[in-house]
This record gives structure tokens, C-alpha cells and sequence, in this order.
């Protein structure tokens, strides 16, 4: 049944996400508390132009309950979600972040990763109840808890020898050390245990350098253990997941070529077969029968969630988040009905606001206008920016000081950047010219204390920047899982590496910040590289971030200069040092006439007689 429906044909996929997403009806998402979510009417699909807006279920009913760990004000908790029975409901709520949430075999707990205790650590989470209690206690990082399908084991992942690897912990006794499973110097993380007989438990890697989805056989040894089952070069895997039957396996990937981004499935009954392509989308989690997933829609500054069976009926329209996803699983029962009071305190609670914008300058006159302040002990050719924006810079300023443990933001590549001054070209719409961005300064990079990761998305490519944590005893950040994108990769002399603007670097060691997703908490999104970004390093533009408040690039100039500095703007050439005097160009003639040769006169010739009898001498 499960392969009959899977073989799905494209472009029917593609005709009927044409016609549902037009109808989406605009609305609030139902939430329990209020939430703040960031950006409205963008594409659902990156290869669809179709505008989205939040939504309502697409069916009559939507089976069991959605558990999601959510990216709320900089702190990721767990939230529960049915669309006719739920709303967006808070189950946790602190100033820490609990993510990858994982549901036991009977669907009582919920086994997750936390750093409440000031190092992340693994937790259970009875359902019924909503008690707390803890499984580890390391300094060590441990997150993305999986079930054996038994209930009495845990694979994690788990950050030992300066990388990830991959352990297993009893849950009966978690005080015994845990199993490692693997032992190689690349990333390994992102379990999921197979279901009965469970022999098999299938991970990311990056041996291959590229994150690849590889398969653990429990019943082998040694390196035969092992297996790739992705083998894609040009593309990042993550997020596997089983189907129940236990013969299928979805993931997603973000691909670099021209194979199609989003979920793929694999059968495992027929393990040569390429893997197919279901539809778009991240963190794919299936229902109990195996013929629906509900999967996370990423665009470059949003979060969307949809669901869809594998005929391709849409089951649920999408759905703005209020932040990225951390985790994601689909429970076939609901909660208990009243919600445990711990959980009722979480869903009462609002963030607060994470700054407050303060409009002190404006210029008097017929037309107001905005004015550009200056930034306090901050280095840039102008460290300034607009008033409107100002405050939320210094907030996360001050919360990066928090969370990496020093001052990324006191030296820039580039604040406010004045209409007289040239950028590079391409960039002549940039907003460092409407004070409303900044650029991270590229010195970072090649000291090692700023690394990015390639994510193409909406068709274009996009930069996920980390920062490195000053503490690197686990208290500070978490390890990265993603390849990094090597930019200078290109200066290798290889043609290939050159067309492609670089190539996968191996994932640093230690913990880090990511500093995007806490930057965009803040309302400051990242901006899509320029289309040459591959043969022009000054294009990739992955350490500029910008603040729009839902404005365009020239209505955002208007709010700082007038309109006629805009009409005819002219590039002022500075003065040299030693200005030196122009000489005047002297007139050259087309030709001059040569004077023919004339003859030189020489001497008449005179002979000379000599008589015959004159000897000679």
C-alpha cells in the first residue's frame, strides 16, 4: 500500500499545491498567549510563486497532536498544537531552551534535551502529570533523544573527543555510562531508532564531508556496521525519521544543485533504489499508519508549518510560527483534558519584549524625517544607524555579550553607510545606505571566531553565521551539526571549487552561538547573496543584517533624505592628497611633408696620362 502511494508524480503534486494555496483564507493562528511572530505574505514553496498566509486545516480533521520545540524570544520550549483541538500551546516556559523532543513507544513521556540546569542534559516528561525529571547530568552536550522500540533505551547525540558522536543510555538506570555507538572524527548526530524488531538506528554524518544520512546495523561490528544511504555530494541531509512499518525512511535536504530541496523517502526493502521526493519542506515527522507527515516549511526569515498525505491531499494550510523549529514529533493521542497545571502555567505566560524602540530625532521642517544616531563604543566607518533601529541593535548587542560571552557587535565591517559613499557593485539598493543594517565584520572568519553554513533557499543562497562561545565547557552555545560553507575554498586552484564558490569545510570543534536565529529574534533578518556571489566574495554578503519594518529599500530612503537626493544621485569623487596641475594636451599634425633627397655635387673627374714608356712603379 505504503509503495503504491508513494510513487507520486510531480507535476500532480505541484498542480494541486497550485490550487490549494490560493484559497488560504488569511487569519490569526489560534494561540494560547500571545505571540509575536515575525514577517507575513511570503512564499510557501521556494519553487512556487504563490503567496501564503497563515491558515486553517485543509480537511474536515486532523488526527493526534503536534509537539514542537519553538525559538521564542532567543529560548526554545516545547509547545503542543491540533488545529480543531488545540491551539498553540505553551507546555514549558523559562529562561532556557528545551528542544528535540522525542515520544516514548506507550505516548506517555516525552524525552528532551534542556539546558536549564546550565548544561544541556537529557529530561522525561510524563505527559499526564507534567513532571520534570532528569536523565543526565554531564557538561558534556547531550540532545535528540531517540527510543529503542522496547522503551528501555535512549540513543542521543552527544559531544565527546571535540565532535559529536552517536551513544545509547539506559533509561532504567540512567546513572550507568552510556554505549557509544560511533567513533569517527566527523559529525555525528541526529538519531532515529528503528521500529520492531529496532536492529537499526539511522544518523547524519559528515564523513563525506556533506552531511549524508548513513545507517547503524546493531546485529554488525566494526566499520561493516555502517552504510550511506543518501550519497548526495551537493546537499545537506538532516532530520530522519521512520515510518512505522519500519521499511521506509524520510528526511529532508537542502540541496545545492538542481535535484529538487525537501522531504525525500527511502525503501529500506529495496535499498538500491534512489530515494523519491514527497513534497517540500524540514523536520518530517509521519503518523501512525505511515500515509501523512506534517514537516516544517523554512523560508529565509519565517517558519511555516503544513501537513500533506502521500497522495498529495494537504491536510493542514500553512501555519506562521512564532520562531525556527527545534523539534518536531506527531502523537496519534491527545493530552489530558484539564492540561497538567505545570503545563497551564506555561500557557499563561507572555514573553516580554525584547527591546523597545525610542524615536528621539527628527528634523523639523514641511517634510519630518528620521534621523541617524550614533552607536556608543562601536567601530565602523560610520557607527551609526537609524533611529528607529538603535535600540534593538543595543539589545542584541548586549544579549550576544550574554550568550557568547564577548562583544561581536563593537567592531563592524559597516553601519550606516552615506548616499556620497560607494559600495561594491551589485549593491547600489543596499540598505546599509538606509541606516537600517549592518555588516559583521569578515575579520571574524579568518581568526576563527565567525563561521557560516550555506542554505539555499527561494532560489537563492542565504548564510546561517555562528559565533564562537568564550566559554567552551558546555555552558555556552552547542556544538554546530551543519558543514560550514569554506569560501576561500575557491582560491585552491581547482576549477570545480572556483565555479562553485567554494566547497564543505569539516565542522569546527567547540560550542557555538547561532547568531542568526538570535538576530532575527531581535527583527533583524539576513539578506540573500548577489547572484555572482560565486566569483565575487564581496557578493555573498553573509555578515549583513538588516531591520526593514516592513518597509522597501526607497521608502526606507525617504524616511532619512529627501526625494530629490534620490532623483539624480551623483557619486562624489574625493580629492587626491597632492592634487597635481591637469597639463593641457598640445595639437599633433596629421602629417608632414619630407623634403625630397637632393644631390650631393662632387668634384669634377680629372684623368690622368701617363705615357706609354714610363715603367711602372
Amino acid at each position: 500500500m505504503l509503495k503504491r502511494q508513494i510513487i507520486l508524480s510531480l507535476f500532480g503534486l505541484t498542480a494541486l499545491l497550485a490550487l490549494t494555496l490560493p484559497g488560504c483564507t488569511k487569519q490569526d493562528v489560534d494561540v494560547r498567549t500571545p505571540i509575536s511572530a515575525a514577517g507575513t505574505g511570503t512564499r510557501f514553496f521556494p519553487n512556487d510563486s504563490s503567496a501564503i498566509t497563515q491558515g486553517t486545516p485543509a480537511g474536515t480533521g486532523f488526527p493526534g497532536v503536534i509537539i514542537l520545540s519553538i525559538n521564542e524570544a532567543g529560548y526554545s520550549h516545547l509547545f503542543a498544537y491540533s488545529p480543531l483541538s488545540y491551539p498553540l500551546t505553551r507546555l514549558t516556559f523559562g529562561k532556557w531552551s528545551d528542544i528535540t523532543p522525542s515520544l516514548s513507544p506507550d505516548g506517555q513521556k516525552l524525552a528532551f534535551a534542556s539546558n536549564r540546569s546550565g548544561y544541556w542534559d537529557l529530561y522525561l516528561l510524563d505527559l499526564s502529570s507534567g513532571e520534570t525529571n532528569r536523565l543526565t547530568n554531564t557538561k558534556e552536550y547531550d540532545a535528540a533523544p531517540t527510543w529503542s522500540p522496547d522503551g528501555f533505551w535512549l540513543a542521543f547525540e552527544t559531544y565527546i573527543d571535540d565532535n559529536l558522536e552517536i551513544a545509547i543510555l539506559s533509561v532504567a538506570t540512567p546513572g550507568d555510562p552510556a554505549v557509544r555507538l560511533t567513533y569517527d572524527p566527523a559529525a555525528d548526530h541526529s538519531p532515529a531508532w528503528s521500529p520492531p524488531p529496532g536492529r537499526q538506528i539511522v544518523f547524519i554524518s559528515t564523513r563525506s564531508k556533506d552531511s549524508d544520512v548513513w545507517l547503524a546495523d546493531l546485529d554488525r561490528t566494526g566499520e561493516e556496521r555502517f552504510r550511506n544511504i543518501s550519497h548526495n555530494p551537493r546537499a545537506i541531509e538532516g532530520h530522519p525519521s521512520w515510518a512505522p512499518d519500519g521499511n521506509h525512511l524520510v528526511w529532508a535536504s537542502d540541496s545545492f544543485s538542481i535535484e529538487m530541496s525537501g522531504i525525500y523517502i527511502w525503501d529500506a526493502e529495496h535499498p538500491g533504489h534512489p530515494p523519491i521526493w514527497l513534497g517540500n519542506g524540514d523536520w518530517p515527522a509521519m503518523d501512525e499508519k505511515g500515509e501523512q507527515i506534517v514537516s516544517v516549511i523554512s523560508l529565509p526569515n519565517q517558519t511555516y508549518l503544513s501537513a500533506y498525505t502521500l497522495r498529495g491531499d494537504l491536510l493542514l494550510q500553512p501555519v506562521l510560527l512564532p520562531g525556527e523549529v527545534r523539534g518536531l514529533l506527531w502523537m496519534s493521542s491527545s493530552l489530558s483534558d484539564p492540561l497538567p497545571e505545570s503545563f497551564k502555567q506555561s500557557s499563561e505566560q507572555t514573553p516580554a519584549p525584547l527591546w523597545t524602540s525610542l524615536v528621539k530625532h527628527m528634523t523639523k521642517g514641511p517634510t519630518s524625517r528620521r534621523g541617524i544616531v550614533p552607536l556608543e563604543d562601536v567601530q565602523a566607518p560610520y557607527p551609526r544607524l537609524h533611529d528607529m533601529v538603535d535600540e534593538s541593535f543595543n539589545a542584541l548587542r548586549q544579549r550576544v555579550i550574554e550568550e557568547a560571552g564577548w562583544d561581536a557587535l563593537a567592531n563592524l565591517e559597516n553601519a550606516f553607510t552615506p548616499l556620497t559613499t560607494p559600495l561594491d557593485p551589485g549593491s547600489s539598493e543596499d540598505w546599509l545606505y538606509t541606516g537600517r543594517a549592518f555588516a559583521l565584520n569578515t575579520i571574524l572568519t579568518n581568526a576563527g571566531w565567525l563561521t557560516a553554513v550555506r542554505q539555499d533557499l527561494s532560489l537563492q543562497t542565504y548564510w546561517r553565521i555562528y559565533l564562537i562561545a568564550q566559554a567552551q565547557d558546555g555552558s555556552m552555545g552547542e556544538p554546530i551539526h551543519d558543514p560550514p560553507w569554506d569560501l576561500a575554498g575557491r582560491y585552491n586552484l581547482d576549477p570545480h571549487t572556483y565555479e562553485e564558490g567554494g566547497q564543505f569545510a569539516f565542522v569546527p570543534s567547540g560550542y557555538w552561538i547561532d547568531f542568526t536565529s538570535l538576530a532575527n529574534k531581535y527583527g533583524w533578518e539576513r539578506i540573500p547573496a548577489l547572484s555572482n556571489w560565486r566569483t565575487f566574495y564581496n557578493g555573498t554578503r553573509f555578515t549583513e543584517f538588516v531591520q526593514t519594518s516592513g518597509l522597501d529599500w526607497y521608502s526606507a530612503m525617504l524616511e532619512i533624505y529627501p526625494p530629490e537626493a534620490l532623483i539624480t544621485s551623483t557619486a562624489v569623487i574625493p580629492p587626491t592628497h597632492t592634487p597635481t596641475t591637469t597639463l593641457v594636451p598640445t595639437w599633433t599634425p596629421w602629417f608632414r611633408i619630407t623634403p625630397k633627397p637632393s644631390l650631393t655635387p662632387t668634384p669634377p673627374f680629372t684623368p690622368t696620362f701617363i705615357p706609354v714608356n714610363t715603367p711602372l712603379p
